[in-house]
């Protein structure tokens, strides 16, 4: 099972930048997005569910243009739901889960944390929140996690660590958090196959960055220790353009897929408050 995840920076931009050629050709079975920045309503039924690709949008309720994810799949979940299950992290349109037969499948955009302290706060609370729940949610079946962390974990996850020492995103609280993260048991699948450094997944639009290659790695597919074993392979699709991130994905082998046939016709609802 193949499976990308790109924050797209604003989806309707995207899909002026070519965005559906390279879905057409990303061979994924499931995509994450992240930033999308858009509500269903907004979107024709052929941007909500690209050709080959059932759609399930959950959007920021509180303050339109901001956050929100999307999933494109080809492979049909059992289930799926939106929102974390604690309250306090509810109404931004930051997670979606989807559940497979042999895994729970979580899209989440994290929060940043660089406005003020209370953000940051916020976005540690959220990390807590969401470990909590897929320590629950894994004794029954592994979790996968894929999307924009915000935060780069170790110095050769950035350019110039030392210049953004003091900088949300590369705080030593922030990069704690993933150190707790990694030692109840998650796996960062990009460092199973590639451990050197300059390799990045977001890039400033300031200063020519991209050309450059000045940037972070704080996008990421994590999955529990149990399911380490089946991870055939991670990337970084540090070619692709259009949003100031860039694709990343993971391939999972010997995965069972639900063989429903997907539906196109329909533009699915998050859960009231999610």
């Amino acid at each position: 099972m193949r499976i990308v995840s790109w924050n797209v920076n604003g989806y309707r931009a995207v899909l002026q930048k070519g965005f559906l050629d390279w879905l057409s050709a990303c061979g994924a079975d499931v995509v994450l997005l992240q930033e999308t920045k858009a509500e269903p309503e907004q979107l024709s039924e052929a941007e909500r569910n690209p050709a080959g690709y059932h759609g399930l949008w959950n959007w920021s309720k509180g303050r339109k243009g901001y956050s929100g994810t999307a999933c494109l799949y080809k492979a049909e979940p059992l289930a799926h739901s939106f929102g974390l299950e604690d309250p306090r992290f509810r109404g931004e349109g930051r997670v979606i889960h989807l559940e497979y037969p042999d895994f729970h499948l979580f899209n989440i955009y994290f929060p940043n944390g660089q406005k003020d302290e209370e953000r940051l706060g916020y976005k540690l609370g959220f990390y807590d929140a969401f470990l909590a729940q897929a320590q629950t949610m894994r004794q029954a079946k592994p979790v996968l996690v894929g999307g924009d962390f915000n935060t780069a974990h170790t110095e050769i996850d950035l350019k110039n660590p030392k210049a953004n020492a003091k900088t949300s995103g590369f705080l030593p609280i922030e990069r704690a958090w993933l150190d707790t993260f990694v030692a109840h048991g998650f796996v960062d699948t990009f460092r199973l196959f590639e451990p050197g450094p300059n390799h990045y997944s977001w890039w400033s639009y300031r200063f020519h960055a991209r050309p450059k290659n000045v940037g972070w790695r704080i996008d990421y597919f994590f999955v529990s220790e149990e399911l380490k074993p089946r991870v055939k392979s991670a990337w970084i699709e540090s070619a692709v353009e259009g949003s100031d991130h860039c694709p990343v994905g993971v391939e999972i082998s010997g995965v069972e897929i639900s063989g429903v046939e997907i539906s196109t016709d329909q533009t699915a609802q998050p859960n009231k408050g999610a």
